[in-house]
């Protein structure tokens, strides 16, 4: 059973994007639909497994560690994985009924199922190398997404993003050799166990945590991500946000408190350091922005940025804000990026003179957009707050006032680009404004976006659940 539990997420996505190679341009959107339909009916024999057992574990070929292949799923796996088959859910759908989707078919939908398929394996896997073929599988998926239009800037900006995620798999790889070379395996707990202390393991951590944090667009190294946002889909720009980040910030969790349980404090805190710039930079240039993608994709890097305080925090209460922050974040983020697509499309642009009025244009959109903000602001009763209120109190007990002054800044800043945008979204048109030359989404699009920022608003009621599944790594203070 549990093997089955564990591979269902994984073969699924696969055997859509076989599917749709082979079909017709219709059929691969039919195959993605319906594979973003039975991930999430597959996922809850795996709940069920978790819940019971704390966590589920099978070699693949009946091969252990140290040379085998080890698949593992506990709490955390477990929750991210319901935030990617929730989150590819709404974008499959408004990727489906999307302008130009049977023409861009043939290729999109292939690689938008690899993508599934690589997300999903990153989060069940449990040695080093073949987290590093899923984390591949995924970049190189994501690259093709970027450049699914074809057009000049999407191409620059997917090149910008291949190079960038090459350097970063090969700087990963040469820290996975110097692992192996040191403990003779590649199974992540067994090889922590026998790694010990020196500069052996000092240089295999730093190089994949560089290579990780070159992936996951942490600053400085964020330079890929704002293009590659502006010149890709609507879907596509809101699983790259929302989910394909998550994936190697994910395995960054697992190096540094499963791996290696008691990290270097110094190395925490210039990770920390890193988050605290990210949320003060990010949140800076979202608020000189004169375009809705690229302010939302800046606001990305500044969120990335609180997922970093918890190096400086090892404590239950900031990896619980952490992880919050991962599933609200993911969803409000989606959620706006397809409401902001959903806008883009009716205004035929991005520019924020486009804006005016579309309170009355498109409610919906705007709506789901607002109640995004309202998560990323952490306002109550949003997952946002959550989040806020976790950091802070950890950040509080340790008296780690730089860490507060940032979680209240960050949140500040967040409240001004945000609400600069919903001022223009409810303003009225000039009257020398001509009419707009988009087209309107279908009900479809709109209401993915909307269940998405729903379910980030619910974040805020269901914590108590959701944190019940979560185990605290170990290392960890209360």
């Amino acid at each position: 059973m549990a093997a089955d539990a564990l591979l269902a997420p994984v073969f699924l996505p696969l055997a859509g994007a076989i599917v749709a190679v082979l079909m017709p341009a219709r059929g691969g959107r039919v195959a993605a639909l319906v594979v973003a339909l039975l991930v999430p009916l597959a996922l809850w024999p795996l709940s069920r497994l978790v819940s019971e057992t704390g966590g589920a574990g099978v070699a693949v070929a009946g091969l252990a560690a140290p040379l085998g292949i080890e698949l593992y799923a506990d709490g955390l796996s477990l929750l991210l994985l319901w935030l990617v088959a929730l989150v590819m859910l709404a974008a499959t759908a408004h990727a489906a009924v999307g302008p130009g989707s049977e023409r861009a078919s043939r290729a999109f939908w292939p690689a938008w199922m690899i993508l599934y398929a690589g997300l999903n394996a990153v989060l069940v896997s449990a040695d080093l190398f073949n987290l590093y073929v899923s984390l591949e599988l995924l970049t190189l998926a994501a690259v093709a997404l970027v450049a699914s239009r074809g057009e000049t800037g999407a191409l620059r900006g997917a090149m910008r993003y291949l190079l960038v995620a090459m350097l970063a798999s090969l700087v990963y790889l040469l820290g996975v050799a110097l692992v192996y070379a040191a403990t003779g395996t590649l199974d992540l707990r067994l090889a922590g166990l026998r790694l010990g202390e020196g500069g052996v393991a000092t240089a295999a951590l730093a190089l994949m945590t560089l290579g990780l944090l070159l992936k996951s667009a942490i600053f400085p190294l964020h330079g890929w991500l704002p293009p590659a946002h502006a010149s890709a889909p609507g879907p596509v720009s809101a699983v790259l946000s929302g989910l394909v980040v998550k994936a190697s910030l994910y395995l960054l969790y697992r190096l540094w408190f499963e791996m290696r349980p008691l990290p270097p404090a110094s190395a925490g805190t210039l990770l920390a350091v890193l988050g605290l710039c990210a949320v003060l930079y990010g949140s800076l240039l979202a608020l000189a922005q004169r375009r809705l993608k690229q302010l939302v994709a800046y606001s990305t890097v500044a969120q990335l940025g609180y997922a970093m305080l918890v190096f400086a925090l090892p404590v239950a209460a900031a990896w619980q804000g952490t992880v919050l922050h991962l599933l609200s974040h993911g969803l409000a983020k989606a959620a706006m990026f397809l409401a902001a697509a959903n806008l883009i499309l009716r205004h035929g642009g991005d520019h924020f003179g486009h804006l005016p009025g579309s309170d009355a244009r498109m409610p919906v959109s705007v709506f789901a957009f607002g109640l995004a903000g309202v998560s990323l602001m952490g306002l109550p009763p949003s997952g946002g707050f959550l989040v806020k209120w976790q950091l802070l109190v950890a950040a509080w007990e340790h008296q780690a006032w730089p860490w507060v002054v940032t979680l209240l800044l960050g949140s500040l800043f967040a409240a001004a680009y945000l609400f600069r945008v919903l001022a223009l979204m409810f303003s009225q048109p000039r009257p020398d404004r001509p009419a707009p030359s988009g087209v309107k989404p279908s009900v479809v699009a709109e209401y993915a976006a909307l269940v998405l920022a729903l379910l980030a608003i619910a974040m805020g009621f269901a914590s108590a659940p959701v944190l019940a599944v979560l185990r605290v790594p170990l290392g960890m203070g209360p």
